[in-house]
Formats: structure tokens, sequence, C-alpha cells
């Protein structure tokens, strides 16, 4: 699992650096900064998720 984190962390900071570069580049496509920006939010909730797992449940 620690695996995958590191994997969606590497692919987050990836699209980090596409988006910062498509923002300025002088033919702004929005769409597709957009749709970068949603792959984000996705990868970020994936990792939010994957760790949380890793944490072990304290009421068990």
């Amino acid at each position: 699992m620690q695996r995958r984190i590191f994997e969606l962390q590497i692919e987050h900071r990836d699209l980090d650096d596409i988006v910062a570069r498509l923002a300025d580049s002088p033919n702004i496509d929005q769409l597709l900064i957009t749709r970068l920006k949603k792959r984000k939010l996705q990868l970020k909730d994936q990792i939010t998720k994957l760790k949380s797992a890793l944490i072990p449940d304290l009421n068990a």
C-alpha cells in the first residue's frame, strides 16, 4: 500500500507541474487545465484514503 501511495504522490506532483506549465503558456486550454485539476483532486482523495487505512484503529 505504501508503494501505491508513493506512485499516486508522484502522479499528483507531475500533474501539478503540467498544470503550472500550461497556465503559463500563451494558448491556454482551460478545459484541459480543469480536467487535470480534477484528476489531481481525485488523486489527493485516493492518497488520503490510503493513508488513513494505514492508521491503526485505536478503538479495536
